[in-house]
């Protein structure tokens, strides 16, 4: 989305913690272009938009643009300035990150979903906003512009072909199921029993499911930004849901015990070579799990093609403890363009 040029001043900030960078005034960035770009470690769409911030800054940072990250949390967890230290440097993010924790520079910006990016001209004004995975194409065409019309006169790069195909301008893609969160405060359960919150409660499976619902089995602890297995003496406890997807991610917080196990299963199957997710491993008898040992979004499937499939999660562990459950489409085949 283009704002109206020159008619909204981008507001001063103040954050956390920051990372890479001492602590940097917007007012002090005049006769620079600033890419801000709101983002959270545990949002399957920020990471996605990851790389084609990390190489913008590659491109133009000596032609005058500068980058900043702002890492506003959406779990709590994701306060903690270790994890999101861990995070800035796994995923190799070379420019500076601000932690704001309390959400005090997003509601500077009015910003109101991850992630979100805005473009911000030598003069101090916000000239473009652009929300979710998409116009990477232009946006990069827009920070172009601005560095022209901020004095810079050499030869500009060609601009980056889309990273998938979904990325591409004007791309079909199927619908796929909304996320889903687990907390009683904004999640939603398809058991009869319902939400309890703060207590543990009973849940028994009722083999069927709605798209988009998740359904539980066994005793949980009903947080109001997690759902956490307590079962007494090693019992299994396990969630399911039917989604329509290509690929599905799960943020997942170990609480108290770490380093277990949770298994996976698509279509009452243990995932293979050809559907796993990243994080997913697979032991000698062919059973498909993940190893939790950190708070994080974990990559669970990847099939190969969109469909709709019944995915299953199930745990001995007391510290599984799930916050939510995102899922990626795929293009259309028949509607890619080939220009």
């Amino acid at each position: 989305m283009e704002v109206s040029s020159r008619t909204f001043r981008a507001p001063g900030f103040h954050g956390d913690y920051w990372f890479n960078s001492d602590p940097i005034a917007l007012g002090a960035l005049r006769g620079y272009v600033v890419l801000i770009d709101f983002w959270d470690f545990t949002s399957s769409s920020s990471l996605r938009a990851l790389p084609y911030i990390k190489e913008w800054y590659a491109r133009y940072s000596d032609l005058g643009l500068v980058v900043i990250g702002v890492h506003s949390p959406e779990f709590p967890f994701g306060r903690d300035m270790v994890s999101i230290r861990r995070a800035v440097s796994k995923l190799n993010i070379r420019y500076p990150v601000v932690m704001d924790n309390d959400f005090f520079i997003w509601g500077a910006f009015r910003n109101r979903v991850w992630p979100t990016r805005y473009l911000i001209d030598k003069d101090g004004f916000i000239r473009i906003v652009q929300e979710g995975e998409v116009g990477y194409h232009d946006f990069e065409h827009s920070i172009q512009s601005l560095l022209v019309e901020a004095g810079y006169h050499g030869e500009l790069p060609l601009v980056m072909d889309p990273l998938r195909d979904v990325d591409r301008n004007g791309a079909v893609r199927y619908r796929e199921t909304s996320g889903i969160l687990t907390g009683y405060q904004r999640g939603t359960i398809g058991n009869v029993e319902g939400f309890s919150p703060e207590s543990v409660s009973h849940f028994e499976d009722p083999g069927y499911y709605l798209e988009g619902r998740l359904y539980l089995h066994g005793n949980w602890l009903n947080d109001r930004n997690f759902l956490k297995l307590e079962e007494s003496d090693g019992r299994e406890g396990f969630l399911v849901l039917t989604y329509r997807a290509k690929e599905v991610n799960s943020v997942i917080k170990p609480e108290g015990e770490k380093q277990f196990q949770v298994f996976l299963q698509q279509d009452r199957n243990y995932l293979t070579a050809d559907n796993k997710g990243d994080d997913v491993q697979i032991d000698g008898e062919g059973k498909s799990y993940l190893l939790v040992d950190q708070p994080k979004l974990y990559d669970v499937v990847k099939n190969k093609e969109y469909g709709e499939h019944t995915l299953k999660l199930s745990s001995r562990s007391n510290g599984f403890a799930v916050y939510s459950i995102s899922f990626v489409s795929s293009v259309i085949p028949e509607m890619v363009s080939n220009n």
